[in-house]
């Protein structure tokens, strides 16, 4: 059996740094080379010499940083291997939002999988998971709590249906919003979707690149107040906080964190991260020798595999 190296990727000050190839993954801070994994602000960052993603994170990134190089991007197809360093590396569908990869690297025979952000739902809007073995999982472990069940997302969904009011929905511009609006087209079809002057972009690229064509119309202030009440208008975090005292409509926020429910009208559980029974599932597909545990809380995945498989937090420089 291959030597796992326990400091094949380190976290640091800068992102996630692996020697044996020198780059990193999902670095905050310029750097000569990095992976990105997926185009969320707190992953994807502009200013690296050479950037290795997806087409559609690319497409993402140009929206949010219009003065980005050209020449400083190689974007990289799911299931073909690239090299650097010492490092063969290939590209995997997280099922996260569209064009998001999880990085799979082999390095003297030992494989590493670093999943990024990624979810097991269904989701039409985006490519769907791939599961691949590994020899060690560096897993994201935002709900990695055995008190966290993500409810079924078209449950949900219909909480919105026969409301006798416009809906004000809050959502993330990347990937909720549209896997959202598809939700809505396809369950709520007696329902017009509106949408923030920030997503509207993003929209027309998910129509442009994505899987599923999207129904919806650039919010306007007239559209909202005339007519029949059957609008539900997505709007940004900060939009969504600042109109807390908005009239005339029901407020829901998709999330899956409780915090983000309170004080709403609707409750809406939609999450786009993988839950504890999903993670559970996903490392007994991966079937990993060992777990490494980022973006989160690890504890309760290292109680629960005591004895049985080493999990512990990725080591820090």
């Amino acid at each position: 059996m291959k030597e796992i190296f326990e400091d094949f990727l380190i976290k640091d000050d800068i992102g996630y740094y692996c020697r044996y190839g020198d780059f990193y993954i999902d670095a905050m801070y310029p750097v000569a080379k990095n992976i990105i994994s997926h185009a969320h602000g707190d992953h994807a960052t502009n200013g690296h010499k050479t950037m290795y993603a997806t087409a559609a994170t690319f497409a993402f990134m140009k929206n949010k940083f219009p003065k980005i190089a050209e020449n400083s991007l190689e974007v990289v197809t799911f299931e073909h291997t690239f090299k650097l360093g010492n490092v063969n590396i290939t590209f995997f569908p997280a099922g996260h939002i569209l064009g998001s990869a999880q990085v799979l690297m082999e390095c003297q025979g030992v494989k590493y999988l670093y999943t990024g952000d990624y979810k097991l739902q269904e989701d039409a809007t985006c490519e769907p998971i791939v599961l691949t073995q590994a020899d060690v999982l560096i897993t994201e472990s935002t709900f990695a709590n055995p008190a966290v069940s993500h409810p079924d997302v078209e449950k949900e969904i219909l909480k919105l249906k026969d409301r006798p009011s416009n809906i004000m929905l809050g959502c993330y511009t990347l990937g909720k919003a549209q896997r959202l609006t598809a939700l809505i087209n396809d369950l709520l079809p007696e329902r017009e979707v509106l949408v923030h002057h920030k997503m509207y972009p993003v929209h027309k690229l998910y129509n442009e690149l994505g899987y599923k064509r999207l129904c919806y119309t650039l919010y306007n202030r007239k559209a909202m107040k005339d007519g029949s009440t059957n609008k539900i208008y997505l709007v940004p975090p900060l939009t969504f906080n600042s109109y807390f005292k908005a009239k005339n409509v029901l407020r829901a926020f998709a999330s899956g964190w409780e915090r983000l429910q309170r004080q709403n009208d609707i409750e809406l559980y939609i999450s786009d991260h993988v839950d504890w029974k999903d993670i559970l599932y996903f490392i007994d597909k991966v079937d990993p020798r060992q777990v490494w545990t980022i973006h989160g809380d690890g504890r309760y995945l290292k109680k629960h595999f005591d004895g049985k498989l080493i999990v512990r937090d990725i080591l820090s420089a």
